[in-house]
């Protein structure tokens, strides 16, 4: 009775509730996350994953009705099943300047308040890399995917306006090189769409700037991508 009456949605689950983008297999996963205060015993169900927690009252809250863990402790938890990249995301999602769920002063007071953890080293690797400009999990990883990379003078939809008057905002710019790199979610659905990126594409080039766009199959290759990335580089000018 007692398990039962204590049991709060954690982890995955969690953050599911709360909107955190996770990689497509966690998000398509049809187990339930639950979670229990240490020492009781892990809940046992088909279609259930049972955790045990050391966890304290301000590690929960009511979310339409139902106990989850905080956003803090659940990107905490997150750890045990994201790689540093994903954890990042998440984070970026968590503290995105337009809508803040948390803050990264939050994040780390959380994590400092569970020593000992699983993945806790990992979380903190991860929130020296997130930013609140990121617009997307793919953008975040494609951030992180270029600073490991050792791509220095990024700038996070950073705006750019033309001799022409024309203000475009590119998702990972380095303006000293007049580098923009995109992701593109959705190569051109419809016809309107292409004649805008074309337009947008030539008129940005016309000032010297070089558009590289990147999808989703070329965030599996992160060395590829790299290459590609530091070979336009080598080619750009070093403005002052």
């Amino acid at each position: 009775k007692r398990a039962a009456d204590d049991t709060f949605f954690c982890s995955v689950t969690a953050a599911t509730l709360t909107g955190i983008p996770l990689p497509w297999r966690l998000e398509q996963a049809l187990e339930l996350h639950v979670g229990v205060p240490s020492p009781a015993r892990s809940p046992r169900a088909v279609g259930v994953t049972g955790h045990k927690y050391l966890i304290e009252a301000r590690d929960l809250r009511s979310w339409r009705g139902l106990r989850v863990t905080t956003p803090e402790r659940t990107w905490c938890d997150l750890a045990t099943v994201l790689s540093v990249r994903d954890l990042v995301a998440a984070g970026d999602y968590l503290i995105h300047w337009d809508h803040p769920i948390t803050t990264p002063t939050l994040l780390e007071k959380s994590l400092l308040r569970h020593r000992g953890r699983r993945g806790r080293s990992k979380c903190f690797r991860a929130l020296r890399l997130l930013n609140d400009r990121s617009e997307s999990r793919q953008e975040s990883i494609l951030r992180v995917i270029a600073g490991d990379g050792g791509i220095r003078g990024l700038e996070v939809n950073f705006w750019v306006q033309t001799s022409g008057g024309y203000r475009y905002r590119g998702d990972l710019v380095v303006p000293r090189r007049k580098l923009i790199i995109e992701y593109q979610s959705r190569f051109h659905e419809q016809p309107v769409d292409f004649r805008k990126d074309m337009t947008r594409i030539s008129r940005l080039e016309a000032d010297g700037w070089y558009v590289l766009q990147v999808n989703h199959n070329e965030l599996d290759n992160p060395e590829e991508l790299l290459q590609r990335i530091n070979l336009v580089l080598s080619t750009r000018p070093l403005l002052p």
